[in-house]
Parts: structure tokens; C-alpha cells; sequence
């Protein structure tokens, strides 16, 4: 089939290479456009831009609503649009142009965890088992019918990092499988069941604000969540926010109250409703991550000081 892929972080660039590889033609790759990135906000083109432009394959970065977008997608008399964290909505008019349409791969088993940040609110859940789907894109939010599932097991100290690289190569599979039914007239695709409907929102940076007054296994799942992006923090006795790495829950520290930080050598400690959990990097306003052991021998927090700002002394 002739396709045109659309995807632009990262995760997408396994899907991009698999597809490279098929018996399948990719004709053109749709991205966003480029976006400021790095201290110095420099234009910088998304990682599948990047990536087609080593295989020399054209790029479309134009909006979907753009004036001229669904005539120029008709230009290309594409088969099939595979789909991965492309990142914009897409009109019934663009949508309607693929003979077999629009198939996107996404990072959950739907119809569960829809939406912007499927991994990072399953790890967060405490949900135990994940995978990926590919499905029929509609109007709908990931809505559409199902194509293909696979699933994969989320380890207990996955980051949603650590989780989504896994995702992207498994799920690359999913989706040229998919493609491959599609093109030999046995894609059967399923109605998603009205129930076990799950939202999964894009994560914002206050939603990743660590709450020490929650249970351990509740900030070590938020942290592991927010890992890499939009990282895990809490503030410091001045306001100052402290970026916070994965951390590692400490069931035999029991007698630090929500907040409170202990220093030794060897360990940084903070209590939470339950028990302590031990910081593992930190990065202070400004700086790169670093040991929080590190952190405290220059900061030389004061004993008894508490983090959090929600929280009380």
C-alpha cells in the first residue's frame, strides 16, 4: 500500500523504521511543525522529521486545517495514514481522504486510558498490565474500532520512560501486522465495548507536584509517572522547587512524618503517610539532575526541615 505516516516525537521513529523496512510504500511523513527546544529555543525539527529526511522521504509540516491540506493529501493518492503520537486533531474532511484511513497506534488497551498520556496514568493507577491498540481513527477521542491489541506488563520500577520505549518497538509490530491485514483484505476491526472507558489527560506540571501526605506507594507510582516528562517535583522551605527522580519506597523507616527530610551520608530520606521513601536524584531550580546525597552535602538542609508545600511542619 502506499501510506503516509504522521507522527513527530520520539516514540514514533520505531514505527517509522518498521514501515521503512515493509512491503508497504511510505510516500510522504506528516509532522508538526518545528518547535523551540533547548536552552538556547532554537527551531529544531521533531525526531520523525529528522528521521525521514535521513531516508528521503518528503515531509509535510502544514496544519491539518490549513487551506489546501486535504487537496494536497488527495495529490498523493495514498492507501492507508498509519498514525503514532502524531499530536494534532484531524478534520472529517482529511480523515475521509485514505481509501482504508486513518490508523493510529496508541499506547494503552483501549478502551481504556484514551487520551493524551495513556502510560504515564496507568504506571500512576498502580495498573499492573498495559499494551497498545491500534484502532480506525473517527472523530471521536480514541473511539474508533479496534484492529489489533498487544499487551506488556508493567514492571515495578518502570518509568514512564522506560515503559513507552518498550511500547513504541512492540507496538511498531502491532501496527505493521495491522497494515499488512489491511492490505490482504482480512483486517476485521471490533467495536470498543461501552465499558471500562478510561480518560488519560496530557499531564500538566501541577499535577506533577508530589503530595508527601500521600501514601509511599502513591508518590514512588506519581514520580515513576512524571519520569521523564513533565518530571516529578516538590518546593523547598523558601518555595524553591526541587525536581525529583524516581524514588525508592523504604517500608522500614517509619517514624518520619509526611514531608520531613533526613540526611546521611549514604541516603536522603522524606516520610509520607505511611513511610519514608528515599530520594534518588534531584535537581534544585537551575541545575541538572544530580545524587540527592550529592544535593544535600551542599545545600545542608537544616534538621527538621519539611518539604512540600501543602504540607505542615
Amino acid at each position: 500500500m502506499r501510506l503516509l505516516f504522521a507522527g513527530t516525537p520520539d516514540v514514533a521513529v520505531p514505527t517509522l523504521d518498521a514501515l521503512l523496512s515493509s512491503r508497504h510504500e511510505v510516500v510522504a511523513v506528516l509532522t508538526r511543525p518545528d518547535a523551540p527546544a533547548g536552552r538556547g529555543r532554537r527551531l529544531t525539527p521533531s525526531p520523525v522529521r529528522a528521521r525521514a529526511e535521513e531516508a528521503g522521504i518528503p515531509v509535510l509540516t502544514d496544519r491539518p486545517r490549513t487551506e489546501g491540506f486535504t487537496q494536497a493529501l488527495a495529490d498523493l493518492e495514498i492507501d492507508c495514514a498509519p498514525v503514532v503520537a502524531y499530536g494534532e486533531i484531524l478534520p472529517a474532511d482529511v480523515l475521509a481522504v485514505p481509501r482504508h484511513g486513518w490508523v493510529n497506534l496508541h499506547f494503552s488497551v483501549l478502551p481504556a486510558w484514551r487520551g493524551a498520556a495513556p502510560v504515564q496514568r496507568a504506571i500512576i493507577a498502580g495498573d499492573e498490565v498495559t499494551g497498545a491498540t491500534t484502532f480506525l481513527i473517527e472523530e471521536g477521542l480514541d473511539s474508533g474500532p479496534v484492529l489489533g491489541t498487544t499487551t506488556e506488563t508493567i514492571r515495578p520500577r518502570d518509568t514512564a520512560g522506560d515503559l513507552l520505549a518498550r511500547l513504541a518497538d512492540s507496538g511498531a509490530g502491532l501496527l505493521l501486522a495491522t497494515l499488512d491485514a489491511i492490505a490482504d483484505g482480512v483486517a476485521a476491526p471490533v467495536p470498543q465495548p461501552p465499558d471500562g472507558v478510561s480518560i488519560a489527560p496530557k499531564l500538566r506540571p501541577a499535577d506533577a507536584q508530589v503530595r508527601w501526605d500521600h501514601p509511599a506507594q502513591a508518590v514512588d507510582r506519581l514520580v515513576r509517572g512524571c519520569t521523564p516528562a513533565p518530571g516529578a517535583w516538590t518546593t523547598l522551605p523558601d518555595g524553591a522547587r526541587l525536581g525529583l527522580g524516581p524514588v525508592t519506597p523504604r517500608p522500614d523507616v517509619t517514624d518520619l512524618p509526611p514531608g520531613h527530610l533526613r540526611t546521611g551520608k549514604r541516603e536522603v530520606l522524606v516520610g509520607t503517610a505511611t513511610h519514608a521513601v528515599q530520594l534518588g536524584d534531584v535537581a534544585p531550580v537551575g541545575k541538572k539532575h544530580m545524587p540527592a546525597t550529592d544535593w544535600a552535602r551542599g545545600a545542608r538542609p537544616a534538621e527538621g526541615t519539611v518539604l512540600g508545600e501543602q504540607v505542615a511542619a
